[in-house]
């Protein structure tokens, strides 16, 4: 994903060569996805100990997941953006300097919510919507926050008995919702998404 203000971007390469700047030595886009891909599952997988990283269901969980997903890729995991930034020509994201304020406020209030819990299915994908677009906006990381917030909801989402598979819905179906979601006001698109993706837990 490439800032709008590459020539300032202090992740890159260099301005001139605008790749994220990165520990596998990838000097093209395609070879940085490749490695990132396969870096970033094989962490996945190690995240079914949650020992690893704590459900403290707070500003530490959410930097923990990002610094456990891509602490093989970016030596930045974990860490906060400190430029703002946006997708393509479309509407900003929250400014770097309310990131660790919006995760905050966003915590308190899913804590309010008992995190999910107690929640009929079309009342789950509904408040689940509302959060994810919110922890959308904030963006807190320069790269890896789709996939670093699928986790995050997928253990929410569990603890509250309820199965997130992204599986049955593609990247760019995701993406569509949540810019219609960010920049449209409209959580329709991604309240159908989201709900291919919820199951009742078993057990």
């Amino acid at each position: 994903m490439a800032s709008n203000k590459a020539a300032h971007d202090p992740y890159l390469i260099s301005p001139d060569h605008p790749v994220l700047r990165n520990l596998v030595g990838a000097n093209t886009y395609e070879e940085l996805s490749k490695a990132e891909s396969d870096l970033y599952h094989a962490r996945v997988v190690q995240l079914q100990d949650h020992r690893l990283v704590a459900p403290t269901r707070d500003v530490q969980e959410l930097q923990g997941l990002h610094r456990h997903l891509f602490q093989d890729v970016y030596d930045w995991a974990g860490e906060f953006r400190i430029i703002d930034m946006r997708l393509g020509g479309g509407d900003y994201f929250a400014p770097c300097s309310t990131i660790a304020l919006g995760i905050r406020n966003l915590m308190m209030d899913l804590a309010a919510e008992d995190f999910f819990k107690g929640l009929h299915r079309e009342g789950f994908v509904d408040r689940l919507a509302w959060f994810y677009d919110f922890l959308n906006y904030i963006h807190p990381f320069r790269e890896g926050n789709g996939r670093t917030q699928r986790t995050f909801w997928a253990r929410v989402a569990f603890s509250a008995g309820w199965v997130l598979d992204w599986a049955p819905i593609h990247g760019y179906e995701l993406d569509e919702a949540s810019r219609s979601a960010r920049e449209d006001h409209d959580l329709g698109l991604l309240r159908h998404a989201l709900d291919k993706c919820v199951s009742p837990r078993a057990g």
